[in-house]
């Protein structure tokens, strides 16, 4: 799922110093489970947040590993059923976080004990059908229009250069639907919005204008390091990838650009929930709390790569810091319900029309 953060790892990070916040709760004789995903991402949070989090509240962190993709929410599933949470707290993908929540796997919360939540957008504010919040946005990045800037040295303004016949055999696209968000950017681009997708009829009509990308694709990729290598050399000289890493790659030298096309990018996210299993509900909406922090939100654009989760006026990021992980072009989201309800049927025509 996070592959790509280990990219990242290669770029370094500076030691940041800790953030005030007062002690909200007396240290706890078992330490507070986090799970975020393994690798890089991991190695971020032990060495810049949790300590800081600890120091802060008092709370001893245990910091979990997660494998990637359904696993973990399987994982969590199966030991929740025994009265088990292999963690507390758990950063999630959205499609994992919306099956979870049919299976009531998530413990509901109270915000009135997490005041800095209300500053996030209604889109990383999660709740059930009764309005009980079960969950946060955790972190986020951007899915961007990308190019190589020897073979293309004007950069590209619209996601309509991905079906311009100029384009021919250049692109190189995430291989599914439910990672590359092409329905999403198809449906924004020529449909005005996302919801056409709300119906199968309207799924079909825009897989049929993302069909007539065909001849433009050189590479379905699922391997990112592949494409990333191919998009600097010049290869596979434009197409879709995340922004912040194609901007670090910038920074090294490497003959690319990544740009915000007029319809927006697109903003994939992991979120924070809490196994419904948990002992620990009153630490977990600590550490919730915590991290929605706009300080902490900031700490994590410098350190970790991530584009802030509450609005930018409220960080003390500089323009470029939040560049080089953000827009303020309005985002496109990922109608991640799709994913959910319509999955096995998307996958079939994804298949049939669209790589195939």
């Amino acid at each position: 799922m996070m592959k790509r953060r280990a990219f990242l790892a290669t770029t370094g990070a500076a030691t940041i110093g800790t953030l005030a916040a007062p002690t909200l709760l007396r240290a706890q004789d078992a330490p507070l489970k986090v799970g975020t995903y393994g690798g890089y991402f991991e190695d971020s949070f032990k060495m810049h947040v949790f300590p800081d989090f600890t120091a802060a509240t008092g709370i001893e962190v245990e910091s979990i590993a997660e494998p990637t993709g359904e696993a973990w929410l399987v994982q969590l599933q199966q030991a929740a059923r025994a009265g088990q949470a292999p963690a507390d707290v758990s950063m999630i993908a959205q499609v994992a976080r919306l099956r979870g929540e049919q299976a009531k796997l998530w413990a509901p919360l109270d915000q009135a004990a997490m005041p800095q939540t209300e500053s996030l957008p209604d889109f990383f504010q999660h709740g059930y059908a009764d309005g009980q919040m079960y969950g946060t946005g955790a972190v986020s990045w951007y899915v961007s229009l990308v190019t190589n800037t020897d073979v293309y040295p004007e950069a590209p303004t619209s996601w309509t250069a991905l079906w311009d016949p100029a384009n021919t055999n250049n692109l190189g696209l995430l291989a599914l639907a439910s990672n590359s968000f092409l329905l999403e950017i198809t449906a924004t681009t020529y449909f005005d919005g996302t919801d056409i997708l709300a119906t199968e009829e309207g799924v079909l009509q825009v897989m049929a204008k993302l069909a007539e990308v065909k001849p433009n694709v050189r590479l379905w990729y699922r391997d990112e390091g592949q494409f990333q290598q191919a998009l600097e050399t010049g290869e596979i000289p434009m197409g879709q990838y995340y922004h912040d890493v194609t901007g670090l790659a910038a920074a090294d030298g490497k003959p690319v650009r990544s740009t915000f096309p007029k319809e927006g990018a697109v903003l994939d996210s992991g979120s924070w929930v809490v196994s419904s299993a948990s002992k620990q509900i009153e630490q977990s909406q600590v550490f919730i709390n915590y991290m929605a922090q706009p300080s902490v939100q900031a700490t994590l654009s410098r350190f970790v790569g991530t584009a802030p989760t509450v609005p930018r006026e409220l960080t003390d990021l500089t323009d470029e810091e939040f560049a080089a992980v953000s827009s303020d072009i309005p985002p496109i989201l990922p109608r991640y319900d799709l994913y959910v309800d319509r999955a096995d049927w998307v996958n079939q025509k994804w298949s049939e029309l669209v790589t195939g």
